[in-house]
């Protein structure tokens, strides 16, 4: 190994390990003695957003058909001998996957023999078999796959929020692809992508629970492969500030009318980002707040109930607030938003309730510190955001009311809002 550094909190002494891998990959281990459960993750800086990309001795970007992020995943999970999910069985792991719109991430859970659990998730990981014949059966799962999502309500009306909102992002496009995308994936480029991603350079491992930082580094020496950094360059289309459409209706058979409202915001990374989404938290926590006097009169008239929330979505090149639930009436409740968001930008915050929703989310912070699913994943998502595994709870600690009035006066702006409505034909 060439680097070990002791990572620590300075609101909670909470404190995890970091080590630059000779290898090239990035491991954080989170000791966490009296746990009776190990989490590990083990994943590529590589989502359905990186459809263009390239190395530092190519000439030109290579642009790859959508989808293929997440088809290179389900792909990986079978070997030349067997599958994986069968190994995993043998030593009592559960074992799975995930690829969202900027990582894939390869993962176990377990209470006992994580060491050979281990060995097996950095094993297959760095082991490829594709075949013509295993990739053509494959387009036919991942078809049915994109069918189904496509007649789930939920799904539509999210993406069919960030049709409305993105030109060019490529975040606007399903993760699993278009049945017609991913009829262009064949073996070579299936190799290409992984062998572009999947170097260690552009991984993590992350590690938390019942275990031993030594046995953990331990196992990592034994089995990765060092990877020269090639210089990955990942690229995005010029996306402008405003929208491409202000509202978007779809018929769906759903009992009620689901509606998802949503800002754009305007992108950023590092540290920036990490302020500017904890302010947007604390700011869309308090519009949507069960006390507030907007959320009591839309209740009172039952113009919404208690499915109405919000979140803050962000990520390479994209940053949107959301407030979704149900509502057959969700043009009152966009209206009833953009004139909360206005009252607030007049007004300021109430510097009480700004206490007590910050109270909140820096308590429910420091609870998942004491959750060893929830402390790997802070690991792993913390660093391929460019930060620290604590800064997210130091950057909440250091939030100001001043700055959450400023984020909702800069970004929550009215031609920024988009709505997008499912209708319900039962």
């Amino acid at each position: 190994m060439s680097g070990k550094e002791i990572l620590r909190s300075p609101n909670t002494g909470d404190s995890c390990i970091h080590v630059k891998h000779s290898s090239g990959l990035d491991i954080y281990i989170c000791e966490m003695p009296g746990f009776s459960s190990v989490e590990a993750l083990f994943g590529t800086k590589y989502g359905s957003i990186n459809t263009m990309f390239k190395m530092r001795d190519d000439k030109d970007f290579t642009v790859v058909p959508e989808g293929i992020a997440h088809f290179l995943e389900h792909k990986l999970f079978e070997n030349e001998d067997c599958d994986v999910f069968e190994l995993y069985a043998k030593t009592g792991a559960s074992g799975n996957a995930y690829t969202s719109f900027d990582k894939t991430c390869y993962l176990f859970s377990c209470s006992k023999n994580y060491q050979e659990s281990l060995k097996i998730l950095l094993d297959f990981v760095q082991k490829p078999y594709f075949t013509k014949q295993s990739v053509d059966k494959e387009q036919g799962i991942i078809g049915q796959e994109i069918q189904m999502t496509n007649d789930n309500p939920e799904w539509r009306v999210f993406f069919n929020m960030l049709r409305c909102m993105y030109h060019e992002h490529p975040v606007k496009i399903d993760i699993a692809g278009t049945v017609e995308s991913i009829a262009q994936i064949d073996a070579d480029l299936l190799y290409k992508c992984y062998h572009t991603f999947y170097n260690l350079n552009n991984m993590t491992l992350s590690v938390a629970g019942n275990i031993s930082a030594d046995e953990v580094l331990a196992i990592c020496d034994e089995c990765l492969k060092p990877c020269e950094d090639k210089g990955l360059e990942t690229v995005f289309p010029d996306e402008p500030d405003s929208i491409v459409q202000a509202e978007i209706y779809e018929k769906q058979p759903v009992g009620a009318d689901i509606f998802h409202v949503g800002y754009k915001c305007r992108a950023c990374s590092g540290q920036e980002r990490l302020k500017k989404s904890t302010a947007a938290y604390i700011a869309s926590s308090l519009i949507t707040d069960a006390s507030s006097e907007m959320y009591q009169k839309l209740l009172k008239s039952g113009v919404i109930n208690s499915s109405f929330g919000s979140e803050v979505f962000q990520g390479d090149g994209y940053f949107t607030v959301i407030f979704a639930g149900e509502s057959d009436e969700p043009v009152t409740v966009r209206d009833s938003i953009a004139a909360e968001v206005t009252r607030i930008s007049s007004e300021g915050i109430c510097d009480k309730d700004f206490q007590r929703i910050k109270k909140s989310a820096y308590g429910l912070l420091v609870r998942e510190l004491n959750n060893v699913e929830a402390v790997a994943n802070l690991m792993i998502n913390s660093h391929m955001d460019g930060v620290g595994p604590y800064d997210p709870l130091r950057a909440l600690s250091e939030l100001t009311r001043e700055d959450v009035e400023s984020f909702v006066r800069e970004e929550l702006k009215r031609d920024r809002m988009v709505m997008s409505v499912i209708e319900g034909t039962m």
